[in-house]
C-alpha cells in the first residue's frame, strides 16, 4: 500500500463526527477530510432512513495547508444508520467511500460507518486497562480446604496437564482472597479493571458449567471474599467485571436437575429438550455436561435479566457491586436452529445491568464477525478475536508450523499463517466496518485470553511481542491482558496456557517485558487520542505499519514493525505538525518538512504530533 496520506478519510470519532445525535431523530454532522492533492467535484453522503437511501450534499467547511474538510449533515431516524461518503468528478470520478476504504463501484450497505443515538457505553471503560484473572491459577491465600470429589488436586508450580480427561478438573487452588492480597501487582502494573472468569459454584475450575448463579463458589471464599475484593479494587479505584454464562449452564445446576427429573417443572421450558439429541437435550457445542438454554422461556427471561432480582441485577448492586459482565458465549446465546432470540436477548441483558446501574459494562465474547450483533444496539462491545488478535497473530508469528494443531484457536486447518502487513491492515478494516464507533472503542483489543494460545508463544520472541503489545496499547478499542502475559507466561494453547502466576519465583519473570508493559499501559490512559481517537493509517507495507489515532487537541504516529524495513518519510504538514515528541521508542528525524521514521525492527514506537 506504501504511503496512504494522500487518501480522503473519515470515521466514527469525535474528529469527523463532532455532532453525534443525543436522540433518535436528531441530526448528526459528519466530517470528510481531503487532501488538497486529490480534489473532489462534489461530495454527498448517502444515508439510509427507514430502509430507504437518501442523499445529503455536503459543502466545504474549512480549508487548511494540507487538507479541504467537506461537511453534511442528516437525521439518526433509526438505532442504527448506515451512511457512506459519495465523491465524483475532479480526481475521483465516481467513487465510494465507506468504512473499508475508496469503491469505485456501487456496493452494498454492510461496511458502511453507522450513526448511532445516545450514549455508546460508560465513558470510565474507554480510559481503561483490563486484567484477566482465571481465579483457580492466579493466586492463593491457602484458604486450607478440602479437594471437591470432582477436582484432581495439582501443587501450585506444576503445570497444567493441558488434554487430557483431567483438563477441566485439575485443581490449583486459587481463589478471590488470593487475588485480592495481589492487587498491588496489578495496580502497579497500571491496569484499572479486574476481569474474573467465572465465580459461580460448578464442576471444573474453568466453572463455565456453573450449578447456581446464587452464591459465590465456596472454594473460591465464598461471597465474603467477593465482597471483600471488590472493596479493595474499589478503594483502588479498579473496576470489577464478573464472567456469565447466558447461553448455558451445568448439568449440575438447579434449574436443569428440576427440569431433567421433573418433566412438569417450570423449568422444563429453559432447555431444549429432544430425544433425537444424543444426550437427549441440546448443550453446547454437543458437550454433555453443558445444556443450552432457551431464552423463549418468560421465567427464563425473568431469573437471568428481567426482574430486580435476577442474576444479571443481583451481582451488580450491593453488597457485591460488580461493575459489569463479560458475556460468555454470547454469539451463541439465544440462538438454535429455527430460534433467534440473540438481539432481544443482548437488549434485555443491557437493559437490566444498566437498570442496576447507570455506568454497567456488558461486553461480549465473540471470537467471529461480531458486526451485526453489536449493531443491534445489546453489548458495548466484543472480545475482537476476528478484527485484532487474528490479524496480529499472522503478522507477528514466530517460527510456530502453520499447520501446529497447537494453535486451532485460528480456527482453519492451515493453523496461523503468516501474511504481510497489508492483508493485517484490511482484516482490521474489515471488521471495524459497519460497526457504530462506539462499540469499536468498546470492544476489548486482545493478544490472547484463557481461551487461547499464549501470544508470548506465537511471536516466539520477546521483541515480536513488544510490538504486539504497543498495537494492543494503542488500537481503538480497550485493551485486555490476560494475567501473567505481562511476565512472559508460555502456552501452546488455551489448557496450556492457563499455567499458575509464579508468584515465589520471581527469577522466571522477564522482568525486561513488564517494565514494558508499565510503561505502556499507562501512555494508552493517558491519552485522549489512543482512548477515543479515530485511526488513520499512513504507511503500510509488508513489514510496517504506520497510523495515526487522531483526537481533537491530540495526535499521536504510532508505527509497528516486525523486521528492519526501509526507512519510512512523511511530510509533517500533513500529519499535522512540525515536530514529533518521541512517547516510547527511538527518536524520529527531522529533515526539512520531513519526519524520517525509523528503520530498525522488530520495534515499535510512538510520538505525539506538535
Amino acid at each position: 500500500m506504501g504511503s496512504l496520506l494522500s487518501m480522503p478519510h473519515h470515521d466514527g470519532s469525535e474528529l469527523y463526527v463532532p455532532e453525534p445525535p443525543a436522540e433518535l431523530g436528531d441530526e448528526t454532522t459528519v466530517l470528510l477530510r481531503l487532501p488538497r492533492g486529490a480534489a473532489a467535484g462534489s461530495v454527498a453522503v448517502r444515508y439510509v432512513r427507514d430502509g430507504e437511501p437518501r442523499i445529503a450534499v455536503a459543502e466545504v467547511d474549512r480549508e487548511t495547508a494540507a487538507d479541504v474538510w467537506w461537511r453534511a449533515s442528516f437525521p439518526v431516524w433509526n438505532p442504527a444508520t448506515p451512511y457512506r461518503w459519495l465523491l465524483s468528478g475532479g480526481d475521483f470520478g465516481y467513487v465510494w467511500l465507506n468504512a473499508a476504504g475508496l469503491q469505485p463501484f456501487d456496493i452494498p450497505d454492510a461496511d458502511d460507518f453507522v450513526a448511532t443515538p445516545g450514549p455508546s457505553g460508560p465513558e470510565w471503560h474507554l480510559e481503561s486497562v483490563v486484567y484477566e484473572v482465571f481465579p483457580d491459577r492466579f493466586a492463593s491465600a491457602g484458604l486450607g480446604l478440602e479437594a471437591p470429589e470432582w477436582a484432581v488436586p495439582r501443587s501450585w508450580d506444576e503445570l497444567p496437564t493441558g488434554r487430557g480427561p483431567d483438563t477441566p478438573v485439575e485443581w490449583f487452588g486459587g481463589d478471590l482472597v488470593g487475588a485480592e492480597q495481589h492487587l498491588d501487582h496489578i495496580e502497579r502494573l497500571g491496569a484499572n479493571v479486574l476481569y474474573l472468569t467465572p465465580i459461580f459454584p460448578a464442576g471444573s475450575t474453568h466453572r463455565y458449567d456453573a450449578r447456581s448463579f446464587d452464591e459465590v463458589d465456596p472454594l473460591l471464599g465464598g461471597d465474603a471474599a467477593l465482597v471483600s475484593l471488590v472493596r479493595a479494587a474499589h478503594d483502588r479505584d479498579i473496576r470489577v467485571l464478573g464472567d456469565l454464562t447466558t447461553n448455558h449452564v451445568g448439568s449440575g445446576h438447579e434449574w436443569f436437575v428440576a427440569a431433567r427429573d421433573d418433566p412438569g417443572a417450570r423449568e422444563r421450558e429453559f432447555f431444549f429438550f429432544d430425544d433425537r439429541l444424543e444426550n437427549g437435550y441440546e448443550s453446547w457445542l454437543g458437550v454433555r455436561s453443558l445444556p443450552k438454554l432457551d431464552y423463549r422461556s418468560s421465567e427464563l427471561r425473568a431469573r437471568v435479566y428481567e426482574d430486580e432480582s435476577s442474576v444479571v441485577r443481583h451481582w451488580l448492586e450491593p453488597p457485591f457491586t460488580l461493575d459489569g459482565w463479560r458475556i460468555d458465549v454470547a454469539n451463541m446465546t439465544g440462538r438454535r436452529n429455527d430460534v433467534d432470540v440473540s438481539s432481544e436477548v443482548a437488549r434485555g441483558v443491557r437493559a437490566a445491568a444498566v437498570a442496576a446501574r447507570p455506568d454497567a459494562l456488558v461486553v461480549a465474547e465473540h471470537a467471529h464477525d461480531s458486526r451485526a450483533d453489536l449493531r443491534a444496539g445489546g453489548w458495548h462491545g466484543a472480545m475482537n478475536y476476528p478484527g485484532f488478535t487474528r490479524p496480529v497473530w499472522t503478522w507477528l508469528r514466530g517460527d510456530v508450523p502453520p499447520g501446529d494443531p497447537a494453535n486451532g484457536f485460528i480456527g482453519l486447518p492451515v493453523g496461523v499463517p503468516r501474511l504481510p502487513g497489508g492483508s493485517v491492515v484490511e482484516t482490521m478494516r474489515r471488521f471495524r466496518a459497519g460497526v457504530p464507533w462506539g462499540c469499536v472503542l468498546h470492544s476489548w483489543a486482545i493478544l490472547d485470553s484463557h481461551d487461547t494460545a499464549r501470544f508470548r508463544t506465537i511471536a516466539g520472541l520477546r521483541e515480536r511481542q513488544l510490538v504486539g503489545i504497543g498495537l494492543q496499547m494503542t488500537t481503538p478499542g480497550v485493551p485486555m491482558v490476560f494475567a501473567g502475559d505481562e511476565i512472559g507466561l508460555e502456552g501452546a494453547w488455551g489448557e496450556d496456557a492457563r499455567r499458575t502466576m509464579p508468584w515465589s519465583r520471581p527469577e522466571t519473570w522477564d522482568a525486561e517485558l513488564l517494565e514494558a508493559y508499565r510503561r505502556l499501559i499507562p501512555l494508552r490512559r493517558q491519552s485522549e487520542a489512543l482512548a477515543r481517537g479515530g485511526i488513520r493509517y499512513v504507511h503500510v507495507s509488508a513489514d510496517a505499519i504506520a497510523y495515526l489515532r487522531e483526537a481533537p487537541g491530540e495526535t499521536v504516529l504510532c508505527l509497528a514493525a516486525r523486521c528492519g524495513h526501509e526507512a519510512i518519510r512523511l511530510p509533517l504538514a500533513a500529519l499535522g505538525g512540525s515536530e514529533l515528541e518521541t512517547l516510547t521508542g527511538a527518536d524520529a528525524e527531522i529533515d526539512g518538512g520531513d519526519a524520517v521514521l525509523p528503520a530498525e525492527g522488530p520495534a515499535f514506537h510512538a510520538w505525539r504530533v506538535a
